[in-house]
């Protein structure tokens, strides 16, 4: 039996082709007007939150720009916020997210240069934001993000790296071209490899998933919407410099944890971490996966893009494999509080 899902990731290489060819000349004059901007703040909520996540790792990495990332209603009463020389970016699937609304609306409201990011040209996000780029996702059903995401990482990498311009943006927005090619190759090369993971970790009830730099986002994204939303697994995100807090004290035998490594300088954390649970005394399930297997010439700071194609087959099989359909919901959409 194939899910929406399925369907919905092999379309993802052509809604990055879709979304580059109708919106990347926009968003090179909108990255223009970025680069005059002293603080630049995001905004989004679940998959989008963590694309916001990544990409202010991901820039951090290389130049000293003031990024910083909020929910929305976390920007909405922050008294820190600044209307001099400030932007807001605000990322949603809907463009009609409740709190990044109410984030857009303050920044409207102070002055700030405004730019959304949105897959409905029709949506209040689209239509009230000083500067609109529209995502060419098409519509999109299963819960946890598949082409949405992936379009909306590629528009933020697009933007921040196009408004601070030095030889290593450049190569990155030079290899952001052929991520749709890339994605196309691995999910064909990818799919049985997780499906067989998928079945080995069936039974797990709860996953650690843990990264750094720009692959904190996708950690983030991974338990959030991906565990927790398309399989209805237990799932927590964190840092890998996070692990000696807290989580070295109760790995043990029979403990889960998932690693996002792409060989960045933050990633020696990541290492450490690796080591302690590959201990003969420790041996937790170690699920560990690597830029290099996947995409060994791109720029370690892309790692997100391919990263996350071998995550979404394990979390669509571990759903199958628990008769769960890993684009429906029980309570989201459903639900008002």
């Amino acid at each position: 039996m194939k899910y929406t899902m399925y369907y919905e990731l092999q379309e993802q290489p052509q809604a990055l082709k879709d979304t580059l060819k109708e919106e990347k000349e926009h968003m090179i004059q909108i990255s223009k007007k970025l680069s005059k901007m002293n603080k630049i703040y995001l905004v989004g909520c679940g998959s989008s939150l963590s694309t916001c996540y990544s990409v202010k790792e991901a820039i951090n990495t290389i130049v000293d720009t003031y990024v910083t990332v909020f929910t929305g209603y976390e920007f909405v009463y922050s008294k820190e916020i600044t209307n001099k020389n400030a932007a807001l970016i605000v990322t949603s699937q809907s463009g009609e997210t409740a709190d990044t609304l109410a984030a857009l609306r303050k920044a409207n409201e102070l002055g700030l240069e405004t730019i959304s990011i949105t897959n409905e040209k029709d949506s209040h996000m689209m239509k009230e934001a000083k500067h609109s780029i529209l995502t060419r996702g098409g519509h999109e059903e299963a819960i946890l993000g598949t082409k949405t995401y992936m379009t909306q990482l590629l528009c933020l990498y697009y933007l921040l790296f196009g408004a601070n311009y030095n030889p290593i943006s450049k190569e990155i927005l030079m290899q952001l071209d052929s991520i749709p090619e890339i994605i196309e190759k691995l999910l064909k090369s990818t799919e049985i490899e997780n499906k067989e993971l998928a079945k080995k970790y069936a039974d797990i009830k709860l996953f650690y998933c843990l990264g750094a730099g720009p692959n904190y986002g996708l950690a983030y994204k991974l338990a959030m919407t991906m565990f927790m939303e398309g399989s209805l697994k237990h799932a927590c995100p964190l840092y890998s410099g996070e692990f000696r807090h807290g989580l070295i004290e109760i790995v043990e035998k029979g403990v889960t944890t998932l690693f996002l490594n792409a060989e960045l300088e933050a990633d020696e954390l990541t290492n450490r971490a690796i080591e302690f649970c590959e201990k003969k005394e420790i041996k937790t399930n170690n699920i560990v996966f690597k830029m290099q297997n996947y995409a060994p010439d791109l720029n370690p700071l892309l790692s997100p893009f391919i990263l996350v194609v071998p995550l979404e087959w394990f979390v669509y099989y571990l759903a199958h494999y628990n008769n769960e359909d890993p684009g429906s919901t029980r309570h989201i959409g459903k639900v008002r509080y």
